[in-house]
């Protein structure tokens, strides 16, 4: 309890100094890094010690990456200044959607099928604009240390290919911690909020941004879903096995 109470006063601490300088850069500078610094403290405070292996591109970029937990955009983001993709029941969630905001998040409607044209046209836009978001394609942490198959229509933004937008695959690393560190099951956001905070020690997390991909190179999204996923997989040293199967 004392740990839990710990770490979650330094988050509202970091909280409390990062959103004023925020909004003082925006007015100031027309731009902020404190969204990201916000995040990056969050993840220190919550005992994640991130590690970055290779490059990430700043701008024209969409990230595909593994999902174990929601410490995943934390370290992602303090790792690289990435925006995300997010259900757009997010954004009614309270202070975590008016935290997504601040740091640009791209709401869609996954549960929609009418609306898929919709929510393409959203994230292309902003890859665009050139600003870089990252995806979760499996669309779920419910894989765990497993990487399910990625959703290849979420990847139809990206097609037809937009000038100097590019894809880089990133693999999350949480060592064995990932067993204890994965949100599955039944589990509610505030219990698993609750005992990652509690959890006794520090976590070397790697974040290795893999080699970037043109989806123009790659073919499809189907392809490309496919490719990335078996790119990460290897990096994260299992064997790519199976399809990228389009599951939405």
């Amino acid at each position: 309890m004392i740990r839990f109470g710990w770490r979650a006063l330094l988050i509202f601490l970091g909280l409390l100094v990062c959103v004023p300088l925020h909004y003082a850069s925006l007015l100031l500078l027309r731009r902020s890094r404190w969204p990201r610094r916000f995040l990056g403290w969050a993840a220190y405070a919550s005992g994640m010690r991130v590690r970055s292996e290779g490059q990430p591109l700043p701008r024209h970029v969409l990230f595909l990456a593994n999902h174990l937990s929601w410490l995943d955009i934390l370290v992602l983001a303090g790792a690289s200044g990435t925006a995300f993709v997010a259900k757009d029941d997010v954004a009614r969630w309270p202070v975590v959607g008016w935290l997504a905001r601040l740091n640009d998040t791209v709401f869609i409607a996954r549960t929609a099928r009418a609306a898929v044209k919709d929510q393409a046209d959203a994230l292309r836009r902003a890859l665009a604009a050139g600003k870089p978001v990252a995806l979760f394609p499996e669309g779920t942490t419910e894989g765990g240390m497993d990487i399910l198959p990625f959703r290849a229509s979420l990847l139809a933004s990206l097609f037809p290919p937009l000038p100097r937008v590019l894809v880089q695959p990133v693999a999350l690393d949480y060592g064995a911690a990932g067993h204890d560190l994965a949100w599955i099951g039944e589990e509610t956001a505030p219990a698993n909020a609750r005992r990652i905070l509690s959890r006794k020690g520090k976590v070397p997390v790697t974040v290795r941004f893999l080699a970037p991909v043109d989806p123009a190179a790659a073919g499809d999204r189907k392809a490309l879903a496919e490719r990335a996923r078996a790119e990460i997989v290897e990096a994260l040293g299992g064997a790519p096995s199976g399809a990228a199967a389009d599951r939405l």
